[in-house]
């Protein structure tokens, strides 16, 4: 009820705050208090805004009795709102653009003239005042800061290598997903959380929230990967499971579409699932895990570990195009708009499907809205051979790698990087990057390091030092000038060497003579770690046991410092011993005994990250105590590694246009002939590791007599010796049909013959057959198998199978044993399906079964158009493949009087 009223007096009304109609009823008691007591409409609109947005916050947080009070008067209207829960007090967050919740205080802090927040007894009140007449509202404003909770009753949760972009976006969806449950409940949907379960689990919410923004220091825009400390109640491990549950039953309310907001991305997701189980183990007695060692799927790769820039987008050499979760292109570099011949400004603004060919645009905006609807990935994290779409209509052969990336805001965007077909990630590492240790003219010998002092840690909790808590010395600091001449003596070094290998191995030299007694580089590609270079400031201190080369690979296991740098943190301070952990992986056991070997006393280890990617790490170490890295020198060796990873970029790139021979084989292969009666397709794909040139090949020509003459094979090998041979074989087989218009059999028999004349015996498989049209619109396809994977007839309605009849020994092997031919009929409608072991063959999977994956994806696209069916297979069969890939693809159709040779 209403306090008696007098002129310029407060007036105050209770309300049940655990309805959302209060919010209403608060706006409007408040309107009809400053209407009768005349105050101006701007500011009397304002207050009524001011007072929902503090009611709103009452209602989703405390949930308790309310009591609005309203004073207008000459000078100034305030309005404050009050309930029963002092414990929570109010809790302002940064909001970016994109933010769906937490605005409410800054609205608050943005319109009103005075505002603040005061706890009494058993309630809290939150005001604001509106000014009505010039002047200073007095002292600055500010809400309570968020303080650390301290103190017996709490323990502190340490979250190693958190990503700061990636929490603020997981932390926002936490936070719109409970606001969604809280709106919904109030109309009877409760969508399967109990009431009680939901308020309980938005304060378990509002705590951690608070406890990370006392962590970080206020800072929530901070971006990057640090390591923080969160202060949380002893006992609140329920508490925290809770808001799990609450979580995951939202999450499946949202993939089954019964909330507005959006289910979490799969990085999102990984990170809460983490950021949980680390706060549940640690209440319960556990040691931290880094986020940076936890094993995820491929779209929650390194890439998503460091905020998006779009600088970094501009000066990138794989093209690449940026989209918004609008679908919507946001940047464009210029590598990508020349490929596709596009102006960059031009394709910013315009939807992805602009570079979409037509019969996969349906297929791409599913799997887009699928993402965004389901949060379950298809495409993410893997390279996928498909066309993009030329501005001129033509198809362009890419390789397409698709990442989501955290904004500094927390927004998400998808970056999607289009190698050409001609080339690819990257080949592995030359032999040539490695160098001796060499000692540096000049330098004395350095005396006999003493030990350094040696700190036990419990298994799987590094020293605290490694985390960059170290007190900084100011013995250990460079002088501004030196460090910019190293900087400037490290790019120098790299850029005028004439290849990879000296370049590292001269700033190796710099480094060891000017800042570090060791220097150790390591080279990343996928999941293989090559240690190219390894120095000691004296020369003839090399290190013991061989510790240059292929190192052991990063396994889930793998969480030491060097582990944790090639997945995205760094750069890292360590001190002292690195302590061994029961069952370590070969990759943190043989880091360890490295550290052991140099007697390090100190040392940082950065990531060689550029453009988003992770290439290798730098660890430079130093043997003296009195003399140790300090978290000062954390930025500067982040630079030194930043300048090394680009000359690795650099020189991978170079490399990749140096040793491709793709566009070499594709020159190889031929067009495909109009043929009167039949659809003809083709594809042509390299292997996803390698840049090599491959020894598959297709062939398709019309015979004298009018068939149509249809080849595909695979040479042994991956070297320009393959390619040659391949040249070779095709040709000499093409000759041998044309001439000798013989059944299939017997012109293999005469292919292998000739095969021995070449100047090196190679091993080949190979299908040659020929389509002959029996009646119009039924055909006949004779063939013989060389060792090679049988053709698939698929048919929309019969159904698919392989032709498994006319199959003979591998070209080569030296033994003149009768081939034998098969033949079958091609109805109308059908398709013959040509392909190359790269298709199907996986690492660790039966053949069996990757042939009966194939059949079953050509019969359910056996009523696509052929391109489509060839495109599809391609995206769906050939991502992550580790060989080349042909396909040549045939079908039956409508009768064409064109005839005559395709262009």
């Amino acid at each position: 009820m209403d306090s008696s009223p007098s002129p310029g007096a407060p007036r105050s009304r209770r309300f049940d705050g655990r309805r959302a109609d209060s919010v209403a009823a608060a706006r409007g008691f408040v309107r009809s208090v400053l209407e009768a007591a005349g105050a101006p409409p701007g500011p009397l609109d304002t207050a009524c805004l001011l007072v929902s947005e503090l009611a709103t916050n009452s209602f989703l947080h405390a949930r308790t009795e309310v009591e609005v009070t309203v004073r207008a008067d000459e000078e100034r209207i305030r309005v404050e709102v009050a309930d029963r829960r002092p414990d929570l007090m109010p809790v302002p967050r940064t909001c970016p653009p994109n933010a769906g919740t937490g605005r409410g205080l800054g609205v608050v802090t943005e319109l009103a003239d005075r505002f603040g927040a005061d706890r009494g007894g058993e309630e809290k009140r939150v005001w604001c005042e509106l000014l009505l007449r010039e002047g200073r509202p007095g002292a600055p404003s500010r809400w309570p800061p968020a303080r650390p909770l301290a103190g017996p009753d709490t323990v502190p949760v340490v979250l190693i290598d958190l990503p700061g972009a990636l929490h603020v976006t997981s932390e926002h969806h936490r936070h719109a997903v409970l606001r969604e449950l809280a709106l919904a409940g109030t109309i009877g949907d409760r969508l399967g959380v109990d009431p009680e379960e939901l308020l309980a689990a938005r304060d378990t919410c509002n705590v951690l929230s608070a406890a990370a923004q006392a962590a970080l220091g206020g800072r929530r825009g901070v971006t990057g990967i640090r390591t923080v400390t969160l202060s949380l109640p002893v006992g609140s491990g329920p508490a925290v499971r809770l808001l799990r549950r609450v979580l995951e039953s939202a999450e499946e309310a949202s993939r089954d579409e019964l909330l507005l907001t959006r289910p979490g991305l799969p990085q999102s997701q990984a990170l809460q699932d983490w950021f949980f189980g680390q706060i549940v183990a640690q209440l319960d007695g556990a040691l931290p895990t880094a986020w940076t060692v936890v094993p995820r799927d491929p779209s929650a790769s390194p890439l998503d570990l460091v905020p998006w820039d779009e600088e970094e987008v501009h000066t990138s050499r794989l093209p690449t195009v940026v989209v918004d979760d609008d679908n919507l292109i946001v940047a464009v570099n210029a590598p990508a708009a020349d490929l596709l011949g596009w102006d960059r400004d031009a394709l910013v603004g315009r939807y992805l499907t602009t570079l979409i060919p037509d019969h996969l645009q349906q297929r791409h905006l599913a799997a887009f809205h699928s993402l965004l609807l389901t949060g379950r990935p298809r495409i993410l994290g893997r390279p996928v051979p498909l066309p993009a779409l030329h501005r001129d209509g033509h198809l362009v052969p890419v390789r397409l790698l698709i990442q989501a990336q955290e904004m500094a805001d927390g927004h998400t965007v998808f970056i999607g990087q289009m190698v050409p077909r001609s080339t690819a990630f990257g080949p592995d590492p030359r032999p040539s990057h490695r160098r001796p240790a060499v000692r540096p003219a000049g330098v004395p010998e350095p005396p006999a390091p003493s030990a350094p002092p040696r700190r036990d840690a419990p298994d799987g909790a590094p020293d605290l030092t490694e985390f960059g808590r170290r007190p900084a010395a100011a013995a250990a600091a460079m002088a501004a000038m030196d460090r910019l001449s190293l900087l400037a003596d490290v790019g120098r070094a790299l850029a005028d060497a004439s290849e990879l290998g000296q370049g590292l191995h001269a700033v190796s030299a710099h480094l060891v003579r000017r800042l570090a007694d060791w220097c150790v580089i390591d080279l990343l590609d996928g999941e293989t770690v090559e240690r190219v270079g390894v120095m000691h400031r004296d020369g003839t201190r090399a290190a013991e046991g061989g510790i240059e080369g292929r190192l052991p690979p990063i396994s889930e296991s793998a969480r030491g410092p060097l582990a944790r740098t090639l997945r995205g943190a760094g750069p890292l301070l360590l001190g002292g011993r690195i302590p061994p952990r029961p069952g370590e992986c070969g990759l943190d056991a043989g880091y360890r005994s490295l550290f052991e070997q140099f007697a390090c006393a100190s040392a940082v280890v950065a990531p060689l990250r550029a453009r988003r990617q992770i290439f290798g790490a730098l660890t430079l170490a130093r043997e003296d105590p009195s003399d140790p890295f300090v978290e000062s020198d954390l930025a500067f060796v982040d630079d030194l590694a930043r300048a090394v990873a680009l000359a690795v970029e650099n020189q991978r790139l170079y490399d990749g246009t140096r040793y491709v021979a793709e566009p070499l084989q594709r020159d190889l292969l031929p067009a495909l002939p109009r043929m009167p009666g039949l659809e003809l397709d083709a594809s042509y794909a390299t292997s996803s590791v390698t840049t090599r040139i491959g020894g598959d090949w297709y062939d398709c020509f019309r015979l004298p007599d009018g068939d149509l003459a249809l080849i595909i094979g695979d040479i042994a090998g991956h070297d320009l010796e393959a390619a040659i041979t391949m040249s070779q074989l095709r040709s000499m087989l093409r000759g041998i049909a044309l001439d000798r218009q013989e059944p299939a059999e017997e012109v293999l028999r005469r292919l292998d013959m000739a095969d021995r004349s070449l100047r090196s015996a190679t091993t080949a498989t190979c299908v040659y057959g020929r389509m002959r049209e029996l009646r119009p619109g039924d055909w006949e396809f004779h063939f013989s198998s060389a060792g090679h994977l049988p053709p698939l007839l698929v048919h929309p309605e019969r159904g698919a199978r392989l032709l498994e009849g006319g199959t003979g020994l591998m070209l080569g092997t030296g033994h003149d044993l009768p081939r034998e031919g098969a033949s079958v009929r091609v109805p109308q409608g059908a398709t013959l399906l040509l392909f190359t072991d790269g298709l199907v063959e996986r690492r660790g999977e039966d053949l069996d079964d990757s042939l009966r994956r194939l059949h079953d994806q050509a019969l359910a696209l056996a009523h696509e158009p052929l391109g489509a069916l060839c495109d599809e297979l391609l995206i769906r069969l050939g991502a992550d493949a580790t060989d080349d890939i042909a396909l040549l693809a045939v079908r039956p159709g409508q009768t064409d009087d064109t005839g005559g040779e395709g262009d």
